[in-house]
């Protein structure tokens, strides 16, 4: 089972590709690990702050804390949304991607576990709910391919695109921490590791270390 298979690609805004991270073994492995998660977590079917409009994708969470969406807001807390249960551990070859591409000593504390229909998509957005934004957000996929936008800091203006496979990693590091991204669309034919569907897996750290100071660095 091999975690690199492929090199890494560091863009000028910090964002890094690291094309089939993930071989096809470690897609399967890491795809049980996360079929396990479901069973402990069920998928929810988060919706927008205020109008309750459901999104596209449904999802769940693994790790000390998940994020969840609804008419109260966007926010981490420590439980299930429906059963109330704490969310179950990150998998072991999620945490191993962290510290391999993530270049951050303390762990995370979120795994964010989207699954997208062949329809689905995700909006342009920031990832800005965390303290800590000098931590990465560590994205892996698995299934089918997805065109994967993403900008600048601030809404509107020039975005870039990448084709993510199932096995690609994607770090938002550097400027590219607080870029806008999302998925245009999912591209139908393309792995057959969950037939039509793709899942993502969001590894976040949510709150600054006990020391840091105001910027997120650890305070001497």
């Amino acid at each position: 089972m091999t975690l690199l298979a492929g090199g890494r690609e560091t863009f000028a805004d910090g964002l890094i590709y690291a094309p089939g991270y993930l071989d096809r073994a470690a897609q399967e492995t890491l795809l049980r690990e996360i079929e396990a998660v479901i069973a402990q977590a069920p998928l929810f079917r988060p919706q927008m702050p205020k109008t309750g409009k459901p999104f596209s994708v449904d999802m769940t969470n693994c790790g000390a804390l998940g994020w969840v969406s609804d008419r109260a807001g966007y926010r981490y807390q420590a439980a299930h949304p429906a059963t109330g249960r704490d969310w179950p551990p990150i998998p072991a070859l999620a945490l191993e991607a962290w510290r391999e591409l993530g270049g951050y000593a303390q762990p995370p504390e979120a795994c964010l576990v989207n699954v997208y229909s062949p329809d689905a998509r995700m909006g342009l957005h920031q990832d800005r709910d965390e303290e800590d934004f000098v931590a990465p957000v560590v994205s892996l996929s698995l299934g089918a391919s997805c065109v994967f936008r993403w900008g600048g800091a601030a809404r509107g203006g020039k975005t870039q695109s990448l084709l993510l496979a199932s096995g690609d990693a994607l770090v938002l590091a550097g400027d590219a921490r607080l870029a806008y991204h999302g998925v245009a669309r999912i591209v139908a034919g393309t792995s057959d590791l969950l037939g039509g569907a793709r899942i993502n897996l969001t590894l976040r750290r949510v709150t600054k270390p006990s020391g840091s100071s105001p910027d997120g660095l650890a305070a001497n």
